[in-house]
């Protein structure tokens, strides 16, 4: 066995260092590697929440919802994303996600809400067609029983009329 010098031990401690080091320097690589796909991927899920978001208030908007309180929040969804492209942009993945994500739990609470009045607009138009149905059912029998009543009455009219203009048969007694 060698004996371990001064010199040698000083190699085997800068060798321990340098592996050290560049074992960290790997690992924050990996680290950062693993932020950055992790923040892309929450960028790209706050994508897809939004434009189904977006549908959403759409569809209720058609139906005939009230939707620009939706709308308002829709534009606060759609700045948190931008800001999670700005930080993304700038390295900081951290940021990123966190402003992805602030972003996906907007949009995910305005689709629900969308949907809620899109159903609500859905019940209130499918009532008021019931309404109608009913309102135009009963004018026509209305319609209709006038109709008879009035028949009735000028058929009297009309028979007394026709009766009254019968020649009556006179005697001729004088």
């Amino acid at each position: 066995m060698t004996k371990l010098t001064v010199k040698s031990a000083s190699k085997l401690l800068v060798l321990l260092i340098v592996l050290i080091s560049s074992t960290s320097i790997f690992m924050s690589k990996a680290s950062a590697s693993n932020l950055e796909d992790t923040a892309t991927a929450s960028i790209e899920t706050a994508e897809n929440a939004l434009v189904s978001a977006y549908q959403a208030v759409l569809e209720a908007e058609q139906a005939g919802a009230n939707v620009s309180g939706l709308l308002a929040r829709l534009n606060v969804a759609g700045g948190y994303l931008a800001n999670a492209h700005i930080w993304y942009e700038l390295g900081d993945f951290d940021n990123a996600t966190r402003f992805a994500n602030l972003s996906y739990d907007v949009e995910e609470e305005v689709r629900n809400e969308a949907y809620e009045l899109k159903n609500e607009a859905h019940g209130l138009w499918v009532s008021d067609l019931w309404l109608r149905m009913t309102i135009s059912i009963v004018g026509v029998i209305c319609v209709v029983f006038l109709g008879f009543l009035a028949w009735g009455a000028f058929k009297r009219r009309y028979h007394k009329r026709i009766l009254g203009m019968r020649p009556k048969v006179v005697s001729d007694e004088s």
